[in-house]
């Protein structure tokens, strides 16, 4: 089952995290499986050795957040995920928390079909933030919403994620009209309208774009808007704020944002935790064994001295797409006051390095949006508690969310660092970083 999730992942989508590789030193024996088959991952060369003495494209470089990846098509880039033996992506299984939101909206519905529809109209109408045209995460978010609520058409490269503007009349090409059978009363799923939020400088997820569009659309269609749906927390909770709560319309996003999961308690409809511990955790943690010398699932799917390891409920690995792929869950009003704190490093993985076998080490990390909620509320805080448990002293850089030459007009001198990690801003720049690297 998980190896048919990445492997579609890798073909029908790409679009997030997976694919294909040439490395033969990355994991021998190990398919897109559980964390049990990536333990059969060979041990990577060892970096461990004087800062300067190792050539900068021989480094741990980490990808971590966005997939090196064509942001038309979704094929992943190889090159960037080979880059060299210890290159490996950090991400989440994309395909598997986007059914999980799009199941999560759907139950609510049949919870709640008594009431769900504001105007009696039969039409249950949802509008949808989406956060970026061009990136996989937000594709699979889409897609994964229209599939459950039976809105999805099929074009060329699978289920359209494209937004549709408004469609108040159910006539956009882009979707079509879903329909939910409730107590034996059938409603109409219809999606409202839909747009990338990207804001006149081009950021995108952008939550201030989300919540002007939201009071855009509820202007002019009010009480038809019954759910509202966005890519993530950030711009979900604006939308939640400017005008969802005083209209007690549910709303649902992505990433489990402390503020998010807080709202649940107030009529947010619901969130996804991509279980960042996990991921800060290995993009971290791969760092530290590549420059150890250990086998790279050390404290990963084989426990370390300091009885560190993960279970394989929470994480695989694809060998093919060399990537770590945390897995997804459902945050609701039934569980999510076990969410309330995001940013506390999961206890599985949270014990002291010991400095005599793991010394300090430097890594160059980059966090492509500074005002990323989800990246620098909770990502970061959970990425500066590891790196003191892995003896690890990092440089975090955050970027403006626009360029690439923000970030990489900041790594000047890559011979200073043992190590790095790279969040893009689009997920085609990879050879951005590697140019630099391979200089």
């Amino acid at each position: 089952m998980k190896k048919a999730l990445a492997l579609t992942l890798a073909a029908a989508m790409a679009l997030s995290l997976a694919a294909c590789s040439g490395d033969t030193s990355s994991a021998s024996g190990s398919t897109a499986g559980t964390g049990e088959d990536a333990a059969d991952a060979s041990t990577s060369t060892s970096t461990a050795s004087e800062s300067g003495t190792v050539a900068n494209k021989d480094k741990p470089l980490i990808w971590f957040n966005r997939q090196p990846s064509n942001s038309t098509t979704g094929a992943l880039d190889m090159d960037a995920l080979t880059f060299n033996d210890n290159t490996y992506y950090v991400g989440f299984d994309a395909n598997q928390g986007a059914e999980l939101q799009g199941k999560m909206v759907a139950d609510y519905i049949a919870a709640h079909a008594d009431t769900i529809d504001r105007n009696g109209d039969g039409i249950i109408g949802y509008v949808l933030a989406i956060g970026d045209i061009g990136h996989n995460d937000s594709i699979a978010r889409t897609r994964g919403v229209r599939s459950a609520l039976g809105t999805a058409v099929e074009g060329e490269n699978g289920i359209v994620s494209d937004p549709v503007g408004t469609n108040m009349e159910g006539n956009a090409s882009q979707v079509q009209d879903g329909s939910i059978e409730v107590g034996g009363k059938t409603f109409i799923v219809r999606e409202l309208a839909s747009q990338e939020m990207k804001n006149s400088a081009g950021a995108t997820w952008d939550a201030g774009t989300a919540s002007t569009a939201l009071t855009t659309w509820s202007s002019s269609m009010g009480d038809n808007i019954d759910i509202v749906i966005s890519n993530n927390d950030g711009m979900g909770m604006a939308m939640f704020n400017i005008w969802s709560k005083a209209n007690g319309v549910p709303t649902f996003g992505y990433d489990a944002n402390a503020d998010a999961v807080a709202a649940i308690a107030e009529g947010y409809g619901g969130t996804i935790s991509q279980h960042a511990d996990v991921q800060a955790y290995l993009t971290l943690r791969l760092i530290r064994n590549a420059l150890d010398g250990v086998d790279i699932n050390t404290g990963i799917s084989t426990a370390d001295a300091a009885g560190n390891v993960l279970s394989d409920d929470v994480y695989y690995y694809d060998e093919e797409s060399r990537s770590y792929y945390a897995l997804n869950v459902a945050v609701t009003a039934d569980n999510y006051e076990d969410f309330m704190d995001s940013t506390v490093p999961y206890a599985p993985v949270a014990n002291q390095l010991d400095a005599s076998t793991s010394p300090e080490k430097t890594v160059w990390l980059d966090i492509y949006n500074a005002a990323d909620n989800f990246l620098s509320a909770t990502y970061q805080p959970l990425l500066e508690k590891y790196d003191d448990l892995l003896n690890l002293k990092v440089d975090y850089i955050g970027g403006d969310g626009q360029t690439e030459g923000n970030i990489t007009n900041r790594l000047g001198n890559p011979s200073a660092y043992d190590a790095f990690a790279i969040n893009m801003v689009k997920t085609d720049n990879a050879s951005s970083y590697t140019s630099l690297l391979s200089q």
